[in-house]
């Protein structure tokens, strides 16, 4: 329940850390209790500042640093008479006292200071692996201005023309991104077989293409082992690196004029732990559905916290600033009266990468199976608006739902446009209990430049609940080639045109509207698998073929889903997912 008015009590409310979830604490408390005393301590020299634009800042998108803080701190102490002290870094907790202790980083002068409430928005910090060579000149991470400040004086000095991405993460990509854009050679390093751990592996090769059709060079798989000063490695190569030389796996060293460290972020829990506050298996600081910390008055939020991930119970660390901003507002509430709850974080996400956006939320098929929980997985390939508009570009869909219920997963959704309204879509979706069935429902705004009479989130509803209703039965992409060598059967049904711009090796071709004509070629007693393009089609063979007395399954996604994880020409790839003229 919540309070209001004169029953709001006044308190003294510290807050360690300005951005995010620090800062929409303390917003909302104010507003909540003009009375109280409100104490922000931010270690950085600044607060209240867009973290998530620093890499279209270096990039040269955003022209002014200045765009980046959203409000300074004595416009802060002007609008809602916040105490805010830059340069102040919390190095130790007395949570029986309740008091803190505070160093002045200009002057490093110490002082303490007392609380009623307490809340940590401490965040986290980007992981410097411990390797060899981690400290040389030119290697960077970026989370604060102060590290987009070092980085723009090294541009000066240095002028780099070769930069070494370590990390296949949001930054990682969003940074690729923005160096190509400032002219410089790229090279993308991690240590695992794909970039973004969101997506599932058939879906990150779309944005592999991406990156690889950018000049971006990926190199996957092959753990970073180290760094050695450009004078370290002998080479015939007459520019010597102005950084380093990075050392990748069995990957020959590759020089850097400049190093960007994605590898991640680990939550700040020093302060915590110090302070004998509950830390949870994830390593993030453990709150309870309140946003409360083993300690009553102290109260947690942001990237240091671990959450529940409604979708499977796990705890989980999802560091996302729509959530913090969230969980600020919640214990400013719960300081002040109220009994608030924090329903745990799905985790929806997405960023641009080129020409394409990238979006996901809840589990994907990794996390599915590590949960044991049954599921079903269909893709699609739609249009982003009515096909027949122009300026329709495909967008590539996988959904993710349980196999009994229908409850709704998980999804990723990757195109040129179009991609941000479906996840937004999707994770409202799971946000409030629906199932794949309940998408086939959704009334969704209809016109021909913005979408189609049955939009692919109606279309995702459709074939999921065919798949529920027992009416289809799936294939997925990395069972055909088993499925294949057991005898199965796959049938072709696209046009010759399609067929003659690459085809599953060892499939019979005949074309959906020869389907009828044709069926004395099939031959009986053997399991069939339909594809075309994108599973639409193909499943309107399997209907035609199970009630014909054949034993058929349909190839979920098609072939457009079957050739990304191929090796292929990729500018074959990309030609094969122009949209349709006419939607099949």
């Amino acid at each position: 329940m919540r309070v209001k008015g004169t029953d709001v009590p006044a308190k003294k409310i510290v807050i360690v850390g300005g951005v995010a979830g620090g800062m929409s604490a303390a917003a909302r408390a104010r507003r909540l209790s003009e009375d109280s005393e409100i104490i922000v301590l931010e270690r950085s020299g600044h607060v209240s500042y867009a973290n998530c634009g620093l890499p279209y800042f270096l990039g040269g998108e955003i022209q002014s640093q200045d765009k980046l803080i959203v409000v300074t701190p004595d416009a802060l102490k002007d609008k809602l008479n916040l105490d805010i002290r830059v340069h102040h870094e919390v190095v130790a907790i007395d949570a029986k006292a309740k008091v803190i202790s505070v160093r002045e980083t200009t002057t490093e002068r110490t002082y303490e200071e007392s609380y009623d409430d307490l809340i940590l928005s401490v965040g986290a910090a980007p992981i410097r692996p411990n390797v060899p060579g981690i400290d040389l000149p030119g290697l960077f991470t970026l989370r604060s201005i102060e590290d987009v400040e070092s980085i723009q004086s090294w541009f000066e000095l240095q002028k780099p023309r070769n930069a070494v991405i370590a990390g296949g993460g949001f930054i990682g990509l969003e940074m690729a991104e923005q160096l190509v854009r400032r002219g410089l050679n790229v090279t993308l390093i991690d240590g695992k077989d794909q970039v973004l751990a969101p997506l599932d592996i058939e879906m990150a090769e779309l944005v592999h293409i991406e990156l690889r059709q950018h000049d971006v060079k990926l190199v996957l798989g092959k753990p970073i082992e180290g760094f050695r000063a450009p004078g370290e490695v002998a080479t015939a190569a007459e520019c010597v690196p102005k950084s380093c030389w990075v050392l990748a796996g069995k990957h020959e060293p590759i020089p850097a004029d400049l190093v960007i460290l994605g590898l991640g972020i680990r939550p700040e829990v020093t302060l915590a732990r110090k302070a004998g506050l509950t830390i949870g298996e994830r390593g993030g600081i453990r709150v309870n559905e309140n946003l409360q910390t083993s300690s009553p008055n102290i109260w947690a939020v942001g990237d240091a916290i671990e959450v529940r991930n409604p979708v499977n119970g796990a705890w989980t660390l999802i560091a996302l600033g729509g959530p913090a901003n969230r969980q600020g507002r919640i214990a400013a509430d719960n300081i002040l009266g109220s009994n608030e709850t924090y329903d745990g974080t799905i985790g929806t996400a997405i960023l641009r990468v080129f020409d394409l956006t990238v979006a996901s939320v809840g589990l994907n098929e990794v996390q599915l199976k590590s949960s044991t929980i049954p599921y079903e997985a269909i893709y699609l390939h739609p249009s982003n608006h009515a096909s027949y508009y122009p300026g329709a570009e495909r967008l590539d869909m996988k959904v993710l739902f349980h196999k009994e219920t229908g409850l709704l997963l998980g999804a990723q959704v990757i195109g040129k446009e179009g991609a941000d309204k479906r996840i937004d879509v999707l994770s409202t979706a799971i946000k409030a209990g629906m199932t794949i069935r309940d998408l086939s429902e959704l009334e969704l705004a209809y016109a021909p430049p913005f979408g189609s009479a049955k939009d692919p989130i109606n279309l995702a509803g459709m074939a999921g609940t065919n798949v529920l209703d027992g009416l289809t039965e799936q294939v997925q992409w990395y069972q055909v080639p088993a499925l294949s060598k057991d005898g199965s059967l796959l049938i072709d049904v696209r046009t010759r045109a399609e067929r003659d711009r690459g085809y599953i090796e060892g499939s019979l071709h005949i074309p959906l509207p020869e389907l009828r004509k044709r069926l004395s070629e099939i031959p009986e007693g053997k399991e069939i698998i339909t594809y075309c393009q994108s599973g639409q089609r193909s499943y309107n063979a399997s209907r035609f073929l199970e009630q014909k007395g054949f034993n058929v399954k349909n190839l979920s996604g098609g072939y457009l889903t079957w050739k990304s994880m191929q090796p292929h020409d990729e500018k074959e790839v990309m030609e094969q997912q122009k949209p349709p003229l006419v939607k099949a």
